[in-house]
């Protein structure tokens, strides 16, 4: 083992001597507490080391050992309802070990080599098998834990094995002797191989309205939540863990602070998933990477998620990680950064925070897995960011701007208005609409387009009549323009708000999503029709059905909605003007 020295300590940043032969993201144990380092830069005989753990008290001199294998995660049965620190420790073990605050230099499995597995083979012995292939299951709750052949690995199946196992066992051995065990390891910083990278043409439902109607996400897709302090990233997120179609969550509370870090925490394993009405944790795996905790493994954590979000992919699986947030990876990068001496970029963030940015975001999509069973897998990443501020035109929400296909931009004045989810309609956009029309076309309706279209055109109308009404008024628009604020207020109060903690409007199914949008689209047709006839727009708004609308989200399902389209069309009919 390659041994060398402390030489320099700037932080987390530690210059060691005598390392040569040393390799780029090699992981060390530095100094008489063993803490975990990871290798950035070379230099002749000397190594850049990021250490992972609190360097208080470490001294020049002290050995650094060189383990000459890069910082990986263990993969296999057992990730799922985890909890571990930005690289893989699980935390509830460690509390066991070393009490309320993490100890240095403790290095603890991420599974447990001690539990067994039921292991059902689906191989058989002579069968021939390669990267990707299946070779049985494992029950990890309510999901099948396929146990594959290693993406390096190929051969013909000698033996294998069934029952309850360990991690560490055999699955089946291949010729030449050699075991491939239920567990792999891989490392964090190199993308798992796929077939092939599929088209987005199927969405990734929230049960949202804005989300789902609007600004759909494509599984596989990419998406940023910006917004400022108090606008609702964190619950907008952990929305979209409980309820996105997805399989698996990756949740990644990267430098984010204790105490909501200790809600969520305390949150998941009480709430139900809406699928199997078991404990949400079940099929989630959290990595709690808090404010407080050393700065190097937040900048880890993000590639801990991903690497952990793409086995699940590679086994088939849809996969949801969801990182709050990228911003304090950023502000991760530019301390390190800074500790390197680095020649400073926009705002003191280092020149490559874009290409960081972008390998990340890119390990996103949805692909055809490897393996002999044509199995299709995805990723769908949402980044929350958190501009100082609130100011969209910060390095870490522009960089991302450009990499993400859907941007949820979430509005401070919304959220002064209590208006949640605060998403701007103004701001935000999707880039998956044309690759994504086929599908709702197909599976919700065909006017889904056209309807989605025409509502954006109303919302954006509004706001050019509000500057107008805070010059002139409303009284000084006519009749069809004050239709037009009407009913974009019913869309804005009765489509768009939805609540995170309601048991009824919690989710909306897309069904129901494009029903109650037709509901408020037939009411200003009836409008504009009935106004056509000479009737005020007074009278139009004093029909029963309008309050019908108001309680569509919460009362009515999707029948109950067309029922009220048809009433709304008759009604709105027999007017007549008043004399």
């Amino acid at each position: 083992m390659l041994e060398g020295e402390v030489i320099r300590v700037s932080g987390p940043v530690v210059h060691a001597g005598g390392m040569r032969g040393s390799r780029m993201y090699d992981v060390v144990r530095v100094g008489d507490g063993a803490l975990t380092g990871e290798v950035i830069r070379l230099d002749q005989e000397v190594a850049v080391i990021q250490v992972y753990e609190d360097t208080t008290g470490l001294k020049t001199g002290e050995v650094v050992e060189n383990t000459g294998e890069p910082l990986r995660v263990e993969l296999g049965p057992g990730l799922l309802a985890s909890i571990f620190d930005g690289v893989q420790r699980p935390l509830p073990l460690l509390v066991k070990k070393s009490g309320d605050f993490i100890s240095r230099g403790i290095t603890i499995s991420a599974l447990d080599h001690t539990r067994r597995w039921e292991f059902e083979p689906s191989v058989q012995v002579g069968a021939v098998v390669g990267p990707g292939d299946v070779l049985g299951t494992v029950r990890e709750f309510n999901l099948d834990h396929r146990v594959m052949v290693p993406p390096d690995l190929h051969g013909t199946v000698e033996e294998v094995a069934e029952g309850a196992l360990t991690v560490d066992d055999a699955a089946v051995r291949l010729d030449g002797d050699r075991p491939v065990r239920m567990s792999q390891a891989w490392p964090v910083r190199k993308g798992r191989p796929y077939g092939r990278k599929l088209d987005p043409t199927i969405p990734l439902l929230t049960g949202q309205r804005i989300f789902d109607t609007l600004f759909p996400i494509a599984k596989g897709g990419t998406a940023m939540i910006p917004g400022g302090f108090g606008t609702g990233k964190t619950v907008s997120e952990q929305t979209l863990a409980r309820w996105a179609d997805a399989h698996v969550v990756v949740y990644i509370g990267c430098g984010e602070r204790g105490n909501e870090m200790t809600d969520v925490l305390t949150e998941f394993p009480e709430l139900l998933d809406p699928r199997t009405g078991r404990p949400l944790l079940e099929r989630t795996i959290m990595i709690a990477n808090t404010s407080n905790m050393p700065v190097a493994a937040r900048e880890a954590s993000i590639y801990t998620g991903i690497t952990m979000a793409e086995y699940y992919r590679d086994q088939g699986y849809d996969v949801a990680l969801l990182a709050d947030s990228t911003s304090r990876w950023g502000e991760a990068l530019r301390e390190v950064s800074g500790r390197l001496e680095e020649m400073p970029g926009e705002e003191g963030y280092p020149a490559y925070l874009a290409a960081r940015l972008a390998a990340f975001y890119e390990r996103a999509g949805r692909t055809a897995c490897l393996g002999a069973d044509k199995r299709t897998g995805s990723i769908t990443v949402v980044g929350a960011v958190s501009p100082p501020g609130g100011d969209f035109s910060e390095p870490i929400t522009q960089n991302t701007l450009r990499i993400v296909g859907t941007f949820w931009a979430l509005d401070t004045n919304l959220a002064y208005r209590r208006h949640f989810p605060s998403v701007s309609w103004i701001k935000s956009y999707s880039l998956y609409l044309e690759s994504l029309r086929d599908w709702f076309t197909t599976s919700v309706s065909s006017d889904w387009g056209r309807m989605r279209d025409r509502t954006m055109f109303l919302l954006q109308k509004e706001a050019e009549l509000q500057e107008i009404v805070q010059l002139v008024g409303p009284d000084a628009l006519p009749e069809s323009e004050k239709a037009i604020l009407e009913i974009t207020r019913m869309v804005r109060e009765d489509f768009l708000q939805q609540s995170a903690y309601s048991a009824s409007d919690a989710y909306c199914p897309i069904v129901k999503q494009f029903m109650m949008l037709k509901a408020i689209l037939s009411f200003y047709d009836a409008a504009v029709a009935a106004m056509g006839r000479g009737i005020p727009l007074r009278q139009v708004l004093a029909l029963p059905q309008k309050n019908e609308i108001a309680r569509m989200k919460e009362q009515l399902d999707a029948d109950a909605i067309g029922d009220l389209i048809g009433a709304i069309e008759a009604a709105a009919s027999t007017l007549e003007a008043e004399r």
